[in-house]
């Protein structure tokens, strides 16, 4: 029996285990039948076996930014020619621990996914190690005991993003004129990669400024609704004596802006207003003059994905750190042609 053979074998056994789970058909047309919660496949027309079978664990579908980096895997699978087995976690790290165990089972050629959290990987990891599957980390990094358990990660500087944010602020307050500026932060989820780095390029690029005073960082986990719970708080405790609301992402940052407004607070005037992601919504708000900066963040990643699974199926080496290049848009910049962002 050849490794085709033998790779087919073991899929077909791998299949009957899930035999029975609910199917969902999420991208182009399948010559496989996939099991599991929340599944898509695609493939080349008139292939009995795909070039490449993909296993991603998408952490949830919190955001514009989520959302619109989900569509552009699945996208993008399609263009390439790449099976795609896609289940969404919904915010639960043991929903994605159990996923990639049914990618291990599936024997699929290569697994990817966004962390929701950095810590508590190992032992999955390890099972997919001595599987032989190559992991690869898209979005988020994460912490482990051993090394060698993921090959790379795809995904932003988020430490440069703080700092970016950060850079912007010290322009505003030279512009300004202000000698004492008063910043809270809403964060995103504890622990995740973005939360901590955005939270240390922010804060080691202001150190040194000594205008600059945080006086109070919320936990928002990255969703409208906390932003908003955040917002309503931090305006109770700290009312006028706010000048900037730092925030993690577009999400919290829009949940945050309704209540700076109910409270009687202009925001982008009264309230300087950083957020981070660049979704089309809150540029638009942005535009509109209620958002001072944006920090890009785009979730566009699926052609690297696609581009580095296929290496690491044909054994080549890859970067085991891919950044897209990344920008911010201000109240400094004329953004009448800024083209649509996609998500």
């Amino acid at each position: 029996m050849n490794d085709r053979e033998s790779k087919k074998k073991h899929r077909q056994a791998g299949r009957s285990a899930f035999f029975g789970k609910k199917v969902l058909l999420l991208a182009g047309a399948c010559m496989l039948l996939l099991f599991g919660v929340l599944t898509g496949c695609t493939a080349k027309e008139g292939s009995e076996e795909p070039e490449l079978l993909l296993g991603f664990s998408q952490l949830g579908s919190e955001s514009a930014w989520r959302v619109g980096n989900t569509r552009d895997i699945e996208k993008k699978a399609g263009e390439y020619g790449i099976s795609l087995m896609l289940e969404n976690a919904n915010q639960k790290q043991e929903n994605q621990i159990a996923a990639i165990r049914r990618f291990i089972a599936y024997k699929v050629d290569v697994i990817a996914f966004s962390p929701i959290v950095e810590e508590g990987w190992d032992n999955v990891l390890k099972e997919a190690k001595d599987a032989g599957i190559p992991v690869i980390l898209v979005d988020r990094d994460i912490n482990t005991e051993e090394k060698g358990l993921t090959t790379c990660l795809i995904g932003a500087d988020f430490y440069k993003e703080g700092v970016m944010a950060a850079e912007y602020l010290i322009r505003k307050a030279d512009q300004l004129g202000k000698d004492h500026i008063k910043i809270v932060e809403i964060t995103g989820t504890e622990d995740s990669t973005p939360m901590r780095k955005r939270q240390a390029g922010f804060m080691d690029t202001i150190r040194n400024d000594s205008r600059m005073e945080v006086i109070k960082s919320v936990n928002g986990d990255f969703l409208k609704s906390r932003g908003a719970e955040c917002m309503r708080e931090l305006l109770k405790t700290y009312g006028s004596g706010i000048d900037v609301v730092y925030s993690h992402n577009d999400e919290m940052t829009l949940g945050a802006l309704a209540e700076i407004e109910q409270a009687g607070y202009r925001p982008g005037k009264d309230i300087v207003i950083i957020s981070i992601d660049g979704g089309q919504e809150a540029i638009d708000v942005l535009k509109s003059g209620r958002i001072n900066c944006i920090v890009e963040c785009t979730p566009m990643l699926g052609s690297t994905l696609m581009e580095t699974a296929k290496k690491l199926k044909n054994g080549e080496k890859v970067d085991t750190l891919i950044h897209p290049e990344e920008r911010y848009f201000s109240d400094e910049q004329d953004l009448t042609n800024l083209e649509p962002r996609g998500y």
